[in-house]
């Protein structure tokens, strides 16, 4: 074998045993040791005139080439929330599952949120901290977290200047050493990295209920902004999490948890 065979080997091996290694990783992995989280995002302000004239022109540059023939303010309107530099969490919920003494699943549901985010981000780091220092949780599993939750909280909690939460400590480590951050989307994904699909559309799916008919997420910004209702969005976030944990359980195989064993601690 000549140096580019060799390397091509090892590279084609690597990559085999990270698979290997992933999956067993999530058909063995203890249920109880997954914190399940979604969040809810808006605008930093209620709208692009209420920004200051520096970030106008920094908005204005940074999705030049994404707004095509649409304004920058109307582009604002619809994706401010997206990103972590332009918008702020309103919510962040979490499920945890464990095993009754029947040995049925049972999922309980809290949810952080406040009007000032620094507050809300302080309960939920506080929060992760404890339990992952004291064994409770080991893992922690979004849909398409990698790409949108778990970085906006890296990057929101700075912005507040907040440490980072033990799990998210991820600068410079190799991908074999974040396994403890699970991604449904990722996992439905088989290597096709081009491939985007919905929670909604997993669920379909897998026919698993979507029990979130009085909201969606083009309305989560005016529910917050002009209706002032972020409880009403809480409620929204936990049942998407409610969702993200029946969809992980249809991936491994198993059945779902029966609503008479889902409770929330929103009041």
């Amino acid at each position: 074998m000549n140096h580019n065979q060799i390397i091509f080997y090892f590279l084609k091996k690597s990559i085999y045993l990270l698979k290997k290694y992933k999956n067993i990783m999530i058909s063995s992995i203890a249920i109880d040791k997954i914190l399940f989280i979604d969040s809810e995002t808006v605008p930093i302000v209620e709208s692009y005139e209420h920004l200051s004239e520096r970030f106008q022109k920094l908005w204005d540059r940074k999705t030049k080439y994404k707004r095509n023939q649409q304004s920058a303010q109307d582009y604002f309107e619809e994706q401010g929330g997206v990103m972590a530099e332009f918008g702020k969490f309103v919510c962040i919920s979490v499920g945890k599952v464990k095993k009754k003494e029947n040995h049925q699943l049972e999922l309980s549901l809290y949810s952080f949120y406040d009007e000032n985010e620094k507050t809300l981000l302080t309960r939920f780091k506080e929060a992760i901290d404890r339990r992952w220092n004291n064994g409770d949780i080991a893992y922690l599993c979004a849909h398409n977290g990698k790409e949108f939750d778990f970085p906006y909280v890296c990057r929101r909690m700075l912005i507040n200047r907040l440490g980072l939460p033990i799990p998210f400590q991820i600068y410079g480590k190799k991908p074999w050493e974040i396994n403890h951050l699970l991604d449904t989307m990722e996992l439905w994904k088989f290597g096709d990295n081009k491939n985007f699909t919905s929670l909604d559309l997993l669920a379909a799916v897998f026919d698993i209920p979507t029990p979130k008919e009085d909201l969606d997420g083009s309305q989560v910004k005016n529910t917050y902004y002009q209706d002032k209702d972020i409880k009403r969005i809480a409620s929204y976030c936990e049942k998407d999490v409610m969702t993200l944990v029946q969809v992980f359980l249809a991936l491994r195989g198993e059945n779902p948890i029966p609503q008479a064993n889902i409770c929330s601690y929103l009041g």
